[in-house]
């Protein structure tokens, strides 16, 4: 083992870093941070209601395996550049080496928005949730918005001390939460097919429309149908953490690579299963419709009382491992990219401590989502949780589009490239492609008003019903934006090296 964390050092060195984080991740454990953050557990149930109001069953059940193989497509242009290039500043530095400065700039305040606002959105669902069974162990209980967002602040809290005093902790209970989900799922599967009385049709699961959205029927499938499809495009997110904890994993150039296109297969698979489990189990329409989608009203009209619980609390628990998952790959990004002097105060965010730890990275990660998810304390007219749906849209924007950059540069760069021990050959080019083109679509969509009131000139136009992923985006994009204008292209460069090495620097492209 001294052998290939030897190789692995060496790696890094020849990539300008000296091994500051503790390498002593396997590659299951890479795997499963990846796996977490994805996490069945929590986005099939959080988002559930935005693809059932959307689109209904179609949305779902054939919206699901049809988005899914494009995410696969993208992770396995991932996994070929995390193998090439196995650092913890993972996308942004992609970018930067293979383009210029300004592309690592952008691409990495991209990444960083978008895992605070993955860290956001996950904690709040888990709030939400917890919130839920409370309500369903207590006859009475009125958990309102304030009360949710008191269990958010609880629950980030606990997640940032994990991190920061459970080094070691960490990587563990990714490893068992690999296990909850694979079996949480399973039970979840299990109950709602034996528990209910009764069942929906093959007709209604694989062929029912749903307009929930306020949306004439005339836009269901140019507009409506692909706003669904945002449950799987949040759900199977945030994969790029195999990148991020690279620097803490042995043999990365192989494992981390695996782990990165498996932890997306893995999930499709799972997630397609269970989200099937809940359209044959939702026989109350109206009730759930009434709900706006909120998948609880599936369980609750379905199953017993007691069976309902052991479902949502199977999903707090899974949801929880999650959010724990997103403050690692966050802090690490934050880490890395303060290391090449990206953040402001990066001397601060990029200290460890005496465990080989960032954690001023954590802290003010943390902060940060805690700071986006302020607008959730507004309720929305339409009843359906927008200022949640716009945390998810500014996650998953971020995000994609921080994968797109990278994406489009090695496909730029051509033979030129030079890849690791995990490649994709010749179909570099045409995975690449799909991918970009896939990413831009998304994009658009996401940014667009979920919600009639939302729509500018609308008579019933009212503030807390806008998307406001597009402003949040927008505004952060402006400032990052006009600070390398007017201050960052003269002094930015780029990846900074923290070792000095006769080994030949990674190619790049000028």
């Amino acid at each position: 083992m001294a052998t290939g964390l030897d190789d692995d050092a060496r790696r890094l060195a020849e990539l300008g870093y000296k091994q500051e984080l503790e390498r002593s991740w396997s590659g299951f454990s890479n795997f499963a941070i990846s796996f977490s953050i994805i996490s069945i557990l929590s986005g099939c149930f959080t988002t559930f209601g935005q693809a059932w109001n959307n689109g209904g069953p179609v949305a779902i059940t054939w919206g699901w395996p049809l988005i899914a193989g494009f995410i696969l497509i993208i992770g396995f242009c991932m996994s070929e550049l995390v193998s090439a290039y196995p650092t913890a500043g993972g996308i942004y530095w992609w970018a930067a080496t293979m383009g210029r400065p300004v592309h690592g700039w952008f691409t990495g305040w991209l990444n960083l928005i978008g895992l605070i606002a993955v860290t956001a959105s996950v904690d709040y669902g888990c709030a939400t949730f917890l919130n839920v069974l409370l309500g369903m162990l207590h006859k009475g209980w009125d958990g309102g918005l304030g009360f949710v967002f008191v269990l958010f602040l609880v629950i980030l809290a606990l997640h940032a001390l994990i991190n920061i005093y459970g080094h070691h902790l960490v990587a563990i209970l990714q490893n068992i939460s690999v296990w909850w989900h694979v079996f949480g799922v399973a039970a979840i599967v299990l109950i709602l097919v034996f528990g209910p009385d009764s069942h929906q049709s093959l007709k209604f699961v694989f062929t029912e429309r749903i307009n929930n959205s306020g949306f004439s029927g005339g836009t269901y499938w140019f507009y409506v149908l692909p706003l669904g499809f945002l449950l799987t495009q949040y759900t199977i997110t945030g994969f790029d953490a195999c990148a991020h904890v690279s620097e803490e994993t042995q043999d990365a150039a192989r494992t981390a690579a695996k782990g990165l296109w498996r932890s997306i297969a893995y999930s499709a698979v799972g997630g397609w299963i269970l989200l099937l489990s809940f359209l044959f189990a939702a026989t109350d329409v109206k009730g759930i419709n009434a709900a706006q989608g909120f998948a609880p009203a599936i369980f609750t009209s379905a199953l017993s009382p007691a069976l309902a619980k052991i479902v949502i609390a199977i999903s707090v628990i899974g949801q929880f491992y999650c959010g724990m998952s997103c403050v690692t790959s966050m802090s690490r990004m934050t880490y890395a990219f303060s290391r090449d002097g990206g953040v402001p105060g990066w001397r601060l965010w990029s200290k460890v401590d005496k465990n080989r730890t960032p954690v001023n990275a954590i802290i003010m990660g943390s902060i940060a989502a805690l700071v986006l998810t302020l607008p959730a304390l507004y309720k929305s007219p339409t009843g359906t949780p927008v200022a949640f749906y716009a945390v998810v849209s500014i996650a998953v924007i971020g995000l994609y589009l921080a994968f797109l950059i990278p994406i489009y540069l090695r496909v730029r760069m051509g033979d030129r490239f030079q890849p690791g021990p995990w490649t994709l050959g010749r179909k570099y080019k045409l995975f690449g492609w799909i991918a970009i083109i896939e990413i831009a679509v998304i994009s658009i969509y996401f940014i667009l008003p979920i919600a009639p009131a939302g729509v500018p000139g609308n008579k019933k136009w009212d503030w807390s019903a806008v998307n406001y992923a597009p402003i949040a985006l927008g505004v952060v994009l402006a400032l990052v934006g006009g600070w390398w204008a007017l201050s960052a292209r003269t002094w930015f460069t780029g990846p900074r090296r923290t070792i000095d090495t006769d080994e030949p620097e990674p190619a790049s492209q000028a």
